[in-house]
């Protein structure tokens, strides 16, 4: 009887142990859409002055010469914030071939998301008066973070795309890739950006911090919810880096130089 006991014992162990497990790699599942709900929420509020009414921030109105170039890229931009959520929500339902069909789709957006956001960085920088002020810097300093920012989401959407039969590496790195371009609709949200703005936090990084905050929440949360994803964390480590370093590199000669080239 008491062997009886014991193997009853061990089985509702293993039960328990099988049943927090499974809703452990549920929670994971949903992590990923949730994430990408969350930041395309994020966008749609830094970003409402202009869905809701087409001005730029802060309620300014966008300079004619560029506003047809910024139109298609808010266009191309809100359909990869909306593909980042579909994705993972195709794979949490597995429906892998349509997540597969429609992968061909985000590669052709990624590109556009880069070549428009090149195209309004630059021209944005050249049309704005040089006595304007973005986060307390001149527009040729300031144009380090749009420009820089083009080629960090394509480095990583790139990475994503050829380790796109590796799924761990895939999405983090389409994870990291988006949250490297978040901080241009949360640097509009002024509710969060003044808990540090005027702080060391500030100097150090800009308008990035916010989205460094919130990337390695982002981290610690999967962690917490499934495992520690070395690839995610390392991904944010990256991105938290470049952008105290791009922070940092704006006032400098020698970005003023390479900014003088398409300013």
């Amino acid at each position: 009887m008491s062997h009886i006991q014991a193997s009853s014992g061990d089985l509702r162990t293993v039960r328990g142990a099988k049943s927090g497990g499974a809703r452990a790699s549920g929670a994971a599942r949903l992590f990923f859409p949730a994430v990408a709900l969350l930041l395309l929420a994020m966008t749609a509020w830094g970003f409402g002055p202009f869905y809701t009414k087409g001005m730029a921030y802060p309620g300014r109105e966008i300079a004619p010469p560029i506003k047809t170039v910024v139109i298609i890229h808010a266009v191309v931009m809100s359909a990869w914030m909306i593909l980042l959520f579909v994705q993972p929500t195709l794979i949490s339902l597995r429906r892998h071939r349509l997540h597969m069909t429609l992968g061909k789709v985000g590669a052709v957006i990624a590109l556009l998301v880069c070549a428009t956001g090149l195209v309004v960085a630059i021209r944005s920088a050249q049309v704005t008066p040089g006595e304007a002020r973005i986060w307390g810097l001149p527009p040729k300093e300031f144009f380090i973070v749009p420009f820089t920012a083009v080629f960090i989401f394509g480095a990583f959407v790139a990475l994503a795309i050829a380790y796109r039969k590796k799924p761990a590496i895939h999405r983090a790195m389409m994870m990291v890739g988006t949250l490297s371009i978040m901080s241009a609709p949360i640097s509009r949200i002024d509710v969060l950006n003044n808990l540090y703005v005027g702080t060391a936090m500030e100097r150090l990084f800009g308008p990035f911090f916010i989205t460094d905050v919130l990337a390695v929440l982002l981290v610690a949360l999967y962690a917490t919810i499934h495992r520690f994803d070395r690839l995610f964390a390392a991904g944010v480590a990256i991105i938290i880096a470049l952008s105290w370093g791009i922070w940092q590199a704006a006032p400098t000669e020698a970005w003023l130089r390479i900014a003088s080239v398409f300013v």
